[in-house]
């Protein structure tokens, strides 16, 4: 009797083990078939710089997942088993470099293996479509007064940002680190400011990636690269939004390596940022507002007023030049000996307001 109760107990034991094992291997997908490895289309890859940049086996996953994430799959099979750091460095950069894909989280689930990536989205699926929409007609109206050329379009670009958004490290905020909170809600941290740039920069066929790292402070950051006419520039909107009505700075539009470098120390973890070497676009040079001494910071400041302007953002090559210049024409006032000289008509007192980035060797006068 006692034997007939262990083998209907060892029976009933090995049915419960395959049911629940036969659950859990039709669910961990084992013995399910890869799906067929896909790839990007020539012109998206084309417009996707980092894309380019992974093998074969991590552009058929970034594939799967970009498919995948566009249908709102929350559960999305991989064409290979990879490892759960290389799942990682994909997903990190999808989730960075795709900024129409707001709705995702940056959390993300991993393992040691991953077969089936499991997607973590904001909101449910009826929201994201309503906001992808409001973001939609946003940038439509965005980029039908877009002007032509490259160096333009990036300007209005991040003049546009500027003007619209208002910076917040969004810890109340579900979309503050994402173009929709930055061009919808106006609201957003350096992440929202970084990828609402690139969201609106590959609208206009700009070359863009979104860069993170640390800044000199020590301090988490995002910002931005840009090829114009050919040459990869940096580039912070964040840091040039003072959050002043009719005030938008330049200090980091289009720099070299060598000058944000200071200030701005880029990661390398999932792909090597771009090398900026050129400065032929940056704004101060290509504008004629860069000064190696006083005598040409006199010349530009004349010819400022001269052709109307109340405002004078002037770049120094070093901090000589630009600690000689405060100390002759702001400390010492020459400043206002030259505006009067220059036909400047003030409106009752004259002032001059001085704001100035001593990182970067820059001063904006205000008469």
């Amino acid at each position: 009797m006692a034997k007939k109760f262990l083998v209907v107990l060892i029976i009933l034991i090995t049915i419960i083990c395959v049911i629940y094992g036969g659950n859990f291997i039709r669910k961990s997908g084992v013995f399910e078939p890869y799906p067929e490895a896909e790839f990007l289309s020539v012109e998206d890859s084309a417009s996707r710089p980092v894309y380019s940049l992974l093998d074969e086996t991590e552009q058929a996953v970034y594939t799967a997942l970009y498919k995948g994430i566009s249908e709102k799959n929350i559960q999305i099979p991989l064409p290979y088993e990879i490892t759960g750091d290389v799942y990682s460095k994909i997903y990190c950069i999808l989730e960075k470099q795709e900024s129409g894909f707001f709705y995702i989280d940056s959390t993300y689930y991993t393992a040691e293996k991953i077969r089936n990536a499991q997607i973590v989205f904001r909101e449910d699926s009826d929201s994201v479509e309503n906001k992808i929409a409001e973001l939609e007609n946003v940038v439509q109206n965005v980029i039908e007064n877009a002007p032509d050329g490259d160096y333009e379009k990036a300007l209005y670009i991040h003049d546009y940002i500027v003007e619209v958004c208002r910076y917040n490290l969004g810890s109340e905020l579900t979309y503050s680190p994402t173009v929709y909170g930055c061009l919808v809600e106006g609201q957003a941290n350096c992440e929202g400011y970084a990828k609402a740039f690139c969201y609106l920069a590959k609208k206009l066929g700009l070359q863009c990636v979104l860069i993170t790292g640390k800044t000199n402070k020590g301090e988490n950051h995002a910002w931005n690269q840009v090829e114009i006419d050919g040459e990869w520039y940096n580039l912070d909107v964040t840091w040039d939004d003072m959050d002043v009505s009719e005030s938008v700075r330049k200090v980091y539009f289009l720099c070299d390596d060598d000058n944000f470098g200071k200030t701005h120390i880029a990661e390398n973890n999932y792909f090597e940022p771009f090398e900026c070497v050129s400065v032929t676009n940056n704004y101060y040079i290509k504008n004629g507002l860069f000064a190696t001494n006083n005598s040409e910071a006199d010349a530009i400041i004349r010819r400022e007023i001269i052709s109307g302007k109340k405002s004078v953002e002037l770049k120094f090559s070093d901090f000589q030049a630009y600690s000689d210049f405060k100390r002759e024409y702001v400390e010492e006032q020459k400043m206002f000996d030259v505006i009067l000289e220059s036909g400047y008509v003030a409106d009752g007192q004259m002032s001059v307001t001085l704001r100035e980035t001593e990182d970067e060797y820059c001063i904006t006068l205000d008469f």
